[in-house]
C-alpha cells in the first residue's frame, strides 16, 4: 500500500463535508447527519504533526510526543490518524499537535530517494538530488493552512464552523514553466481560480509540496490503533470487519458449527465479539485480532458439560524444560496453534445464538449446533487438550509421568522434547532433524504459526547462545511499571531497606484492595526471572518452641519442592540422589541424622519428619553452610545493598 489510499480517503472524508449541492444547499455530510460539520477539525494532508506518547516509559527529561506525519482522520471517532515514523504504522489518537507551517515556501529537488529517506523528512523537504533532477517530477500546489493572525485579517474571506463555501467545477487550463538550476529544479503551475473559489487570504503566497515518484511505493502497516467497545463501533471501520471475517472463515474451515432451527427445551448460550490488537515484544501492533467467543457463564453443569479440568504447565516446569537444553547445548523452538479450540471435538449437544453483526438474512431465529469447540465455552480447554494429546500419542511421543503438559519422544539415543501452554508449544532436540520432523508432523493436523527460534514466551524474552539460554522480563516489568503508575519512581539497590521500619498510619487510609492483589500477584510472576525479589517468610500452621524446630519444619518444605525436581527430571533421562540442602542450623541436621526423642524434639508431628524418611532413603542430603554465606537469606531477611550483589551473583543472575 502507498499513501494513495489515505489521500482518497481523506479526500473523500473533506470533500463530503466542503462540497454543497446546488439543489438542496447542503453538504453530504449535514443531509446524511443532519447537522453541520466541524470545519475547524480540518488539517494539511501530509503535514508534520507530534503525537503524544502514551505507551512508552518517558522520564520528565524526555519528549512526551513522537514525531509523525497527518494522513486522514478516523473513520470511527474524531481522531486523527498519523503515520508514526519511529514504529513504522499508522495510529489514530486524539492528541495530535500539527505543524502545518512546515510548509512555507520551499523549493525543492526530488529524485529518487529510499523509504527510510522519504520518512526522515516531511513531505515538502524530500533529500536532495545527486548531480541531476528528474525532469519528469513536479511540484503541485496544496492548500495552505492559516495561521492566527492570517485568519484575523481576512475573517471576511475565511471558510468558518457553519459556512461552507459552494463548490462547481469549471474548466482550467495548465501552464506550467520549469526552470531548473544547478541547486535545485523548480516547477510553477498556473491555474485560473474564481475568487470567490480561494479559501483564505488571495494575497498569500502559494505553498507547494513534493508530488512522490511514481516509481516510488511506501510500505506501511495499516492496522487500527482503537479497540472498539462494541459491535456497531467495530462495523464502522474496515480493519476490524476483516478481522471479524477472517474468524468466522476459520469457523467455516473446520466446520465448528451448522445453522439448525431453534429447538425447543434446550439451552441456548449467546455470543459475543473480542477485540485485541496484537503486539510484539517492542508493543508495536501488528495485527488486528477478532475473537468469537461463547458466554459460558450461562451454561449448566451435568448438562451443557461434564469435565472441564484441563492441565496447564506450571512456570517452575517451563523454567526446568529450558535449562536441559541449556546444559546439553540446543535450540529450543516455538509455535502456537491457529484457533486451537476450534479443533477440540465436543461429547455434549451445546447450541450457540449467531453472532452479533452477522446473522443469516434468510434465517435469523435459527442457531448454532457445535460440533466443535469454540473459545468462552467451559470444556472448551479440555476438548483442545485432549485432541492435541491423542494425536501426539498416536505418532509415539509419551506423556511425562509428573507433568502432564509435556511429551517426550526417544528415537535412539537422542529424544524430542515438547512442552505444551494451552496453545503455545515449545519443542527442541539435540538432534535438528527430530525437530524438524515434529513441526511437520504438527503441521499435517493442524494449522501451525512457527516462530522459529524462541524468543518471546509467556511474558519470558529468552535469549539462546552457545554459551547458554538466559531469561528476563524487561517489557513485563516496564508494562508493570506503567500499570500502576511508578515509572518514575526512583529504583532501590535492595528489595527491602535494613534500616526503614514500617508503622502504623492511623490517620490513613485504607489501600485499594483489588489493585494491591493484582499488584502481589504480578510481583509473584515477575520472581520467574527475578528470584531476588522473593520474599518466603511465612507463618508456620504449628507452633515451633524452639529455632531448631522451626528450622526443621522449614527443611521439610524444601525436601518437597526438590523431590518434585527429581521426579520431573527422570522424564527427561536424568537420575539424582542425595541432592544436597544446606542449612545453617547444626541442631536440624541433627534432628533429621538421628532421630532421637529428647524433651524439645518428641512432640514434633509425624508428618514433619518426612526429611528424615528422605534422608535415610538417600535421596537428599542435609550439609552446613556458615550463616555468612547462605544465600536464602535474601528471601527471608533485609540485607545491605553489598551482601544483596553477593548473593545475586551466587544465584545465577547478572545484570543487562
Amino acid at each position: 500500500m502507498s499513501f494513495w489510499a489515505e489521500a482518497v480517503n481523506t479526500a473523500c472524508f473533506t470533500q463530503n463535508r466542503s462540497l454543497i449541492h446546488r439543489i438542496h444547499k447542503k453538504t453530504p455530510y449535514e443531509m446524511l447527519k443532519d447537522r453541520k460539520p466541524d470545519v475547524p477539525f480540518f488539517h494539511v494532508f501530509g503535514c508534520i504533526c507530534y503525537i503524544l506518547n502514551q505507551r512508552d516509559p518517558r522520564s520528565k527529561f524526555e519528549p512526551k510526543a513522537d514525531k509523525g506525519i497527518f494522513v486522514g482522520y478516523s473513520s470511527i471517532s474524531k481522531a486523527f490518524r498519523v503515520f508514526h515514523v519511529n514504529r513504522q504504522c499508522i495510529e489514530e489518537s486524539i492528541h495530535v499537535k500539527f505543524d502545518e507551517e512546515s510548509y512555507t515556501d520551499k523549493k525543492v529537488t526530488h529524485s529518487s530517494s529510499t523509504f527510510q529517506e522519504l520518512l526522515s523528512c516531511p513531505f515538502d523537504e524530500v533529500p536532495p538530488a545527486g548531480d541531476e533532477a528528474d525532469s519528469s517530477d513536479s511540484i503541485v500546489p496544496v492548500l495552505c493552512s492559516l495561521n492566527q493572525d492570517t485568519a484575523a485579517r481576512s475573517a471576511d474571506n475565511s471558510l468558518g464552523a457553519d459556512e461552507i463555501l459552494e463548490v462547481e467545477d469549471s474548466p482550467a487550463t495548465d501552464n506550467l514553466s520549469v526552470s531548473n538550476s544547478p541547486e535545485s529544479a523548480s516547477v510553477s503551475e498556473h491555474r485560473y481560480h474564481p475568487v470567490d473559489q480561494i479559501i483564505g487570504n488571495i494575497h498569500d503566497g502559494v505553498r507547494t509540496r513534493s508530488r512522490v515518484s511514481n516509481n516510488i511505493c511506501m510500505y506501511v502497516n495499516f492496522v487500527s490503533m482503537i479497540l472498539p467497545d462494541k459491535i456497531h463501533t467495530a462495523l464502522q471501520d474496515v480493519d476490524w470487519i476483516k478481522a471479524m471475517q477472517e474468524e468466522l472463515n476459520e469457523f467455516e474451515r473446520h466446520k465448528v458449527w451448522t445453522l439448525v432451527p431453534r429447538p425447543s427445551g434446550k439451552t441456548i448460550t449467546g455470543t459475543r465479539w473480542v477485540y485485541r490488537n496484537k503486539v510484539d515484544k517492542d508493543g508495536i501492533i501488528t495485527r488486528n485480532k477478532a475473537r468469537l467467543v461463547a458466554q459460558g457463564f450461562t451454561q449448566i453443569e451435568s448438562i451443557d458439560y461434564g469435565e472441564t479440568f484441563a492441565p496447564v504447565a506450571r512456570i517452575e516446569a517451563i523454567r526446568l524444560f529450558l535449562a536441559y537444553p541449556s546444559y546439553m547445548n540446543f535450540i529450543v523452538y516455538q509455535m502456537d496453534v491457529k484457533t486451537a479450540f476450534l479443533h477440540g471435538v465436543l461429547e455434549e449437544e451445546v447450541f450457540l445464538n449467531q453472532p452479533p453483526g452477522f446473522v443469516d438474512k434468510d434465517h435469523p431465529d435459527y442457531v448454532y449446533r457445535l460440533d466443535k469447540a469454540v473459545y468462552g465455552l467451559k470444556q472448551a480447554p479440555r476438548a483442545w487438550y485432549e485432541t492435541l494429546t491423542s494425536y501426539l500419542l498416536e505418532n509415539g511421543y509419551r506423556r511425562g509421568a509428573i507433568d502432564n503438559t509435556l511429551f517426550i519422544k526417544n528415537k535412539g539415543s537422542d529424544l524430542v522434547l515438547v512442552q505444551i501452554y494451552v496453545d503455545d508449544i515449545i519443542f527442541g532436540s539435540p538432534n535438528e532433524k527430530l525437530s524438524k520432523e515434529f513441526a511437520e508432523i504438527m503441521s499435517q493436523r493442524f494449522e501451525m504459526s512457527m516462530m522459529g527460534k524462541m524468543t518471546f514466551f509467556l511474558g519470558l524474552e529468552v535469549q539462546q547462545q552457545k554459551s547458554g539460554i538466559s531469561i528476563c522480563q524487561s517489557k513485563y516489568i516496564s508494562d508493570l511499571l506503567v500499570n500502576y503508575s511508578l515509572s518514575d519512581c526512583k529504583p532501590a539497590s535492595t528489595p527491602v531497606s535494613k534500616t526503614d521500619k514500617i508503622h502504623t498510619d492511623p490517620t490513613g487510609t485504607d489501600v485499594n484492595h483489588s489493585l494491591y492483589r493484582g499488584m502481589i500477584g504480578s510481583l509473584l510472576y515477575l520472581t520467574a526471572s527475578r528470584p531476588d525479589i522473593i520474599w518466603s517468610s511465612k507463618k508456620q500452621t504449628s507452633v515451633a518452641i524452639s529455632t531448631a524446630e522451626a528450622e526443621y519444619v522449614a527443611a521439610g518444605r524444601c525436601c518437597a519442592q526438590l523431590l518434585w525436581i527429581q521426579n520431573q527430571l527422570l522424564d527427561y533421562g536424568i537420575k539424582f540422589s542425595k541432592t544436597p540442602i544446606y542449612y545453617d542450623n547444626t541442631s536440624a541436621i541433627q534432628i533429621t541424622q538421628n532421630p532421637v526423642q529428647h524433651s524439645k524434639t518428641k512432640h514434633i508431628e509425624i508428618r514433619h519428619h518426612f526429611i528424615r524418611d528422605n534422608v535415610e532413603k538417600g535421596k537428599v542430603v542435609l550439609e552446613h553452610v556458615k550463616t555468612s554465606e547462605q544465600l536464602v537469606d535474601i528471601f527471608t531477611k533485609a540485607l545491605d545493598s553489598q551482601t544483596t550483589a553477593y548473593i545475586i551473583g551466587e544465584l545465577g543472575m547478572i545484570t543487562l
